[in-house]
């Protein structure tokens, strides 16, 4: 059992007060429902409770020590007096599971799309080569043979969970952790204790902006992956510190400068260190060249992060065919970036990363095709975002000469300016939109789509013939069913692997692609699944 002095024994923040005390420590929660007898409660300031006023509840229930960021006295038990306590708490975290990060090659990936994806494309490569790797991401954490679930509106875990998964990981033997990180992991500092060896980045776009407030603060919220990267210490296993970023992506020069490692870039098409050209688009995926510096030449080395750019000018020393079985030309970038990271991040050879890369069949939620015989495409994508909204369009675009029909919503209490955008780029590139629920929460429905209208509107959209608004998210996928002719394309967006629906503050069961099977079974006269129950029904 741990005690407190143990736990704050490398404790790498300022204390403002209180002593760490040899008292026994079983567990560690913020939760003050969950205190049992000796565990260490944190007292932290959340957007809807306060931790601090359950502070007698979690003594009564037999806490042991109490961490908060209030100046308070007089407890019967041990209080120490932090800056931030969600901060404390990642690393106090790491502090009980020992530490797991320090025995494993972290490898940490960001951005506003295509995190997910990448992930995979890496967790791919990595076990291609014969590495012993697991994964966080949002749609499932990899923990040897033992798969979890994640899907149910998650993000990053906290940092206890996380702390917990990597303890886990280690346990299980496994040498590699890829963790797919958010903006809100890191303003809330739920893996500041994970002590990344190479982070990845995909793009920064326009999202969250509601949480963050500015671009600039959601930008520095992803570029805390960057700042946090450090050596490897006395680690054994074969890797190298270093930032991958995106060359083509407007992040790239505000990354560079924050990176405390090695940078490398990669890039579609344009001049980087790695780039991939010769790109095919075919029904079933993406054949591509990639091209980069040998990692094995003598004298290779990724420029360093003060350069501001490229320091010389590297000529392609291999150039390796693949094919990703993916659609969507944006997936040609996730492999170049999980492709770099492996490569030249971790020593892997380049026909294993590119094997990797084409072993991956797909991906739950991502570009997924729903088939019940229709004589037109039916596909459901996480799509979420304006910009990731309209590299799904353009995709669907190059896979068929038939119509896009975009069927997606735009989520409550979240960033407002976003629903107007997603309607305009879909009211620009898609042939057709409807407008319908995702996640509405406590807002009203009818003026969200009210505000998606009108961004259709000043795009030039018109109602009832160029776009209809439909509350009811699965009437809505039966609605655009009707609208379809042969070989055009419908894109069912937003939602992807998620597993519920939010309105009001009741997270009901659901997922757009059990709706859609359902409706299509409907549709062309089959018996099929039912589909999910959600409140706006008729």
């Amino acid at each position: 059992m741990k005690n407190l002095s143990s736990l704050f024994s490398q404790f790498p923040l300022k204390i403002l007060a209180g002593v760490p005390t040899t008292q026994e420590i079983n567990k560690i929660t913020f939760d003050s429902r969950t205190v049992e007898k000796n565990d260490l409660f944190f007292a932290i300031s959340g957007e809807y409770f306060d931790g601090h006023n359950y502070i007698d509840k979690a003594i009564e229930r037999g806490a042991g020590a109490i961490v908060g960021e209030r100046e308070i006295t007089n407890l019967p038990v041990p209080y120490i007096q932090v800056e931030n306590a969600r901060q404390a708490l990642a690393h106090l975290a790491a502090a009980y599971y020992d530490y797991p990060a320090r025995d494993l090659i972290m490898l940490g990936i960001t951005g506003t799309d295509g995190k997910t994806t990448t992930a995979n494309f890496l967790y791919r490569i990595l076990r291609t080569a014969g590495l012993k790797a697991g994964m966080i991401s949002t749609v499932n954490a990899i923990i040897g043979d033992e798969i979890l679930d994640t899907g149910f509106h998650v993000t990053t875990p906290d940092s206890l969970d996380t702390q917990r998964y990597l303890a886990q990981m280690r346990g299980a033997g496994l040498t590699h952790v890829i963790l797919e990180t958010t903006s809100h992991g890191w303003a809330q500092y739920r893996v500041d204790a994970c002590e990344f060896n190479i982070g990845i980045i995909t793009n920064i776009t326009h999202e969250h902006l509601d949480y963050h407030g500015s671009f600039e603060a959601y930008q520095a919220a992803k570029g805390r992956l960057f700042e946090s990267l450090e050596g490897l210490g006395d680690s054994e296993l074969d890797a190298h510190p270093l930032a991958i970023l995106n060359l083509d992506d407007d992040s790239f020069d505000y990354l560079s400068r924050l990176a405390r490692v090695p940078v490398l870039a990669y890039a579609v098409d344009t001049f980087a260190d790695a780039r991939a050209v010769d790109i095919r688009y075919l029904p079933d995926g993406i054949e591509f060249t990639i091209v980069g510096k040998n990692p094995c030449n003598k004298g290779f080395s990724p420029y360093a992060p003060q350069a501001g750019g490229l320091k010389s000018s590297l000529e392609g020393d291999f150039e390796i065919k693949t094919k990703i079985n993916l659609v969507g030309s944006y997936n040609v970038s996730n492999a170049l970036a999980a492709f770099s990271a492996a490569v030249y991040g971790l020593g892997i050879s380049p026909e294993f990363a590119a094997k990797g890369i084409s072993a991956l069949e797909g991906i739950p939620g991502r570009m997924e095709r729903i088939d019940k015989g229709q004589n037109f495409t039916v596909i459901v994508d996480f799509a979420h975002t304006p910009n990731a909204l309209k590299g799904a369009v353009q995709s669907a675009r190059e896979m068929t000469d038939g119509r896009v029909i975009a069927l997606f919503g735009s989520a409550g209490l979240r960033d407002k300016e976003k629903r107007r955008l997603m309607a305009e780029v879909s009211a620009e590139w898609a042939d057709l939109t409807v407008l319908t629920a995702e996640d509405p929460r406590t807002e009203s429905l009818g003026k969200i789509l009210s505000q998606m209208a009108r961004g259709a509107v000043d795009k030039g959209g018109t109602e009832n013939e160029t776009f209809w608004r439909v509350e009811d998210r699965g009437e809505a996928i039966v609605f655009a069913l009707n609208l379809a002719r042969p070989d055009d394309i419908i894109l069912i967006c937003g939602k992807g692997h998620e597993q519920s629906m939010c309105f009001g503050e009741t997270e009901y069961t659901w997922d757009d692609r059990i709706a859609t099977r359902s409706a299509l079974a409907k549709f062309i006269g089959v018996q099929g699944l039912e589909m999910p129950y959600l409140p706006t029904q008729s």
